[in-house]
């Protein structure tokens, strides 16, 4: 465990190296183009060549590099980034700036990350602890926005017809293996406009460690699609029109089931699963139009603008065998789900030069639509009682209007002040405890953010953030079941969850060395939180039971010490609690927060050819032992968290790459190079094994 902790205090930030030491433009930190080295907060960038050149499965697998991130895995299909110890709806996802999150979204981890497929990012934008000025409810831990590709028809000479494309395919050798592929075609006209589309088809195998052996259905089906046409109305401003399609099915949570055998690691034991079968099937689609541009006058009084207008709808569907688990009762041991919701988003951003700085001010409305159904049976599919996982024909209104003010008062000093104000309606359907009732709620935020140059190279930032989350529908109507399968279930007289972050970070950028250090911390009031309904913690329900905090340190860092020599690493820790009673009017009690980010970090060294046609990397991953889990959680929970916590890990793998050709490239990795057996904290099954990944890549 020393040798363990060493590794990870050397560490020093690996997503600063998929920039390449390039100071790239952020969108997401300001709704406007700044530098990362110019953001107020604490950043991470990842582009679509270090998700190709990592073999990134998820776009969960890819937050795995980001400093403070913990990628939970409830199953091999699912995943949820627990961003400076927050997750699910307390994190806000982002799709070219249109928000994913929906009033569904069930509390603690979620699986909806995984519905946006990482073969057709450009590039992804991590802003930690933002808050909620920018971009309304459920900006907690972080906001990531994933940019998807587009066909730069603005890059290609102008006026000049154009076509292009690429096919690529990998292969995965553990366990049953996995097929990944995607054919991509753009063309359009220099300056003019472009059309790109990309068809993605995937084939995951069941995967297998040294000590588990085989997880039986861990493997599934993904097919995937996005076309993107944009049209320069002039030479500033564009009009675009994008869709998505991601469809998954046959995921299990294999951790619920007789597939899991258990897992042992010395004195920490996992235990097996119970039931029969409990797997999802996903669909999410995204739609939108948007006409964005800027003025190129210098007086303008609107230097930039974008209008969107989009059209979301999820499909999620559960089934859950229970038989043998519930054979005493042979009650509910069938079990059904389905959620659909549509979601209509409009959404308004405005800069304006005002005095000294630029004002950035505009508005967002999203509406969700909301029809459920759900039953429950005996072993032989008798009679059926209806148990709908949300209140059915429901609906949810999210309005924000905002604005943000950037300006200098000296040369070496820019301060950044913003506010928001929200209001958001929740109308009920029918639900097991009533329906036809409304519930509405607003708030006002605020954010003080500041960045001081030191320095050419030296500066340090910091601020203070407000965030708030409305409740959503899973809150208010859920019915669900959680950890290793006890029912939870909604109260409709909750309320918001509100938050505040103090944050305090320095920084270093040089043409060859980049650092980051960032202290944090987050109170969080009126959290809403489930509380079993009796000492005998079988059932728990929604309260306003928890207050808490989490604080933090991360570092990152990378060195070219040689032109084709570069180190990079990261290392990042948490602490937190939260006061709540374990079961309604029972005492409350200060409890370790669910799922900590344990002592982890990352250290990798990379060697680029001077043709620049070779590469090599070796990468270690890293984290310390988890042991901060109250008795009650690891007892509802014991399938996922062994006892006496999750054991740390060292994990290496090496990777090389070759342009062989102008058109074609290849790739190949070796990971877990010691097949060690081992779970990131809180997932559902233990990671792969010894695996060799290959692809190539063949442009036209």
């Amino acid at each position: 465990m020393l040798q363990k902790t060493a590794i990870l205090i050397l560490s020093a930030a690996s997503p600063l190296f998929a920039q390449n030491f390039l100071d790239p433009l952020f969108v997401t930190a300001t709704r406007s183009d700044r530098t990362a080295s110019a953001a107020p907060y604490t950043t991470g960038y990842l582009d679509s060549n270090f998700l190709r050149e990592h073999s990134t499965r998820t776009i969960p697998d890819a937050m795995q590099y980001i400093p403070g991130v913990l990628v939970q895995k409830t199953a091999h299909g699912h995943g949820s980034p627990f961003i400076r110890g927050f997750t699910g709806r307390q994190n806000l996802l982002l799709v070219d700036g249109v928000r994913v999150n929906n009033s569904t979204f069930r509390g603690g981890p979620v699986q909806y990350w995984n519905t946006v497929d990482p073969l057709a990012i450009d590039h992804i934008e991590v802003i930690k602890s933002q808050g909620s000025v920018l971009y309304g409810s459920d900006a907690v831990g972080g906001t990531v926005n994933t940019f998807t590709k587009s066909s730069g028809f603005r890059d290609e000479t102008a006026g000049q017809a154009y076509i292009g494309g690429s096919a690529y395919y990998e292969y995965r050798a553990n366990g049953d293996g996995s097929h990944i592929g995607r054919l991509e075609t753009e063309t359009g006209v220099g300056g003019k406009f472009g059309i790109l589309l990309g068809l993605s088809a995937k084939d995951y195998g069941d995967i297998e460690d040294s000590a588990v052996g085989r997880m039986h259905n861990t493997g599934y089906p993904e097919q995937d699609y996005d076309l993107r046409f944009d049209w320069a109305v002039s030479p500033e401003s564009t009009i675009t029109f994008a869709t998505h399609y991601v469809n998954q099915d046959d995921i299990s949570r294999w951790h619920r089931t007789l597939d899991n055998p258990g897992w042992t690691d010395g004195s920490h034991v996992a235990a097996p699963g119970k039931w029969t079968e409990n797997t999802y099937d996903q669909e999410r689609s995204m739609t939108y139009l948007r006409y964005a541009g800027e003025n190129p006058q210098a007086n303008a009084p609107v230097k930039r603008w974008s209008a969107t207008l989009s059209f979301q709808t999820t499909d999620d569907s559960e089934f859950q065998n229970r038989f043998p688990d519930n054979l005493a009762t042979n009650s509910g041991v069938l079990r059904g789900s389905s959620i659909n919701v549509q979601t209509t988003g409009i959404d308004l951003v405005l800069e304006s030069p005002v005095g000294p700085g630029s004002l950035v001010y505009g508005f967002d409305f999203y509406h969700d639509a909301v029809d459920s159904s759900g039953y429950r049976s005996n072993a032989l599919g008798g009679p059926r009682a209806e148990s709908l996982p949300v209140a059915d024909d429901s609906e949810y209104d999210l309005f924000g209007v905002y604005s943000q003010y950037i300006f200098k008062p000296t040369d070496r000093f820019e301060l950044t002040a913003g506010a928001r104000y929200t209001y958001a309606e929740a109308s009920l359907g029918r639900f097991a405890g009533g329906g036809g009732e409304s519930r509405n709620w607003d708030d006002t935020v605020g954010s003080l953010r500041g960045i001081y140059s030191l320095s050419d190279c030296w500066s340090v930032y910091g601020g203070i953030s407000q965030a708030f989350r409305a409740p959503n529908l899973d809150d208010l109507t859920g019915n669900l079941s959680a950890k290793s399968g006890a029912p939870v279930i909604g109260d409709p007289d909750v309320n918001p969850e509100k938050y505040i972050t103090y944050e305090l970070g320095a920084r270093r950028q040089t043409e060859a060395t980049s650092l980051n250090l960032a202290v944090f911390y987050t109170a969080a009031d009126e959290l809403i939180v489930s509380s079993f309904t009796d000492p005998t913690l079988k059932t728990s329900i929604a309260s306003n039971a928890g207050d808490g905090y989490v604080y933090g340190v991360e570092l990152e860092g990378a060195w070219r010490f040689h032109p084709q020599w570069t180190l990079s690493g990261f290392a990042a820790w948490q602490e937190g609690q939260t006061e709540s009673a374990t079961f309604v009017g029972g005492p409350v009690e200060e409890k370790p927060n669910t799922r900590q980010l344990p002592l982890s970090g990352s250290v990798a060294l990379r060697w680029n050819d001077v043709s620049g046609k070779f590469w090599v990397e070796g990468r270690i991953l890293a984290a310390n032992h988890e042991d901060r889990i109250s008795e009650v959680d690891q007892a509802a929970d014991n399938q996922r968290i062994p006892t006496g916590g999750t054991p740390g890990y060292v994990v290496a793998s090496l990777r090389a790459g070759w342009h062989a050709r102008e058109n074609l490239d290849l790739t190949c990795g070796i990971e877990n190079l010691s097949d060690e057996s081992y779970r990131i904290h809180g997932s559902g099954q233990n990671e792969a094994g010894l695996s060799g990944i290959f692809g190539v890549k063949v442009s036209w």
